[in-house]
């Protein structure tokens, strides 16, 4: 029978979901004063939740995404894993990038950063998408923790197709 180390477990779960939490709270640190500024004014979706929504639902989804790659990094399945990880990291990146691009490039380079933001969000779609198949091969829980972070993730891609259309 194997032993569980507990503690070292728990404390890698907090590890894992500690990094994507910096990574939205940086994220929403760096773009407040533009969600205040340009966008509260721009031309937004009509399917646009209110910014009281966001935050949550971030907040839930950072949770996910650590507990996704604590999953990944518990497995035992080794050539799917290291691919996984390859997934895992480079839609942390991409997730990184957006935030501070969507809100960050409005003001000095207009609606051109959106466009460029768009790029971002969809390279982040496909990602997260192709994360899930692979995943799947690896920890089904996993995978499943993926799913509501790709709908939002196409959610929120609709929001920034819209605000690079009409702004």
């Amino acid at each position: 029978m194997k032993k569980v180390n507990w503690l070292g477990n728990g404390i890698a779960l907090l590890l894992f979901i500690a990094v994507p939490l910096a990574i939205g709270f940086t994220g929403s640190f760096l773009t407040a004063d533009q969600v205040d500024g340009w966008y509260a004014s721009a031309d937004q979706a009509p399917w646009t939740p209110p910014n009281a929504v966001f935050g949550p639902v971030w907040t839930l989804l950072y949770v996910m995404i650590g507990a996704t790659g604590w999953l990944l990094w518990r497995s035992t399945v080794t050539r799917q894993r290291r691919q996984a990880f390859i997934l895992y990291g480079i839609q942390l990146v991409l997730n990184a990038v957006w935030s501070p691009l969507f809100f960050g490039a409005y003001p000095t380079y207009g609606v051109a950063g959106l466009w460029v933001a768009l790029v971002v969000i969809y390279l982040l779609l496909l990602t997260v998408m192709t994360s899930i198949k692979v995943f799947a091969s690896v920890s089904k829980i996993a995978a499943g923790l993926f799913v509501p972070y790709g709908l939002w993730v196409a959610y929120a891609s609709t929001l920034n197709l819209y605000m690079a259309l009409h702004n």
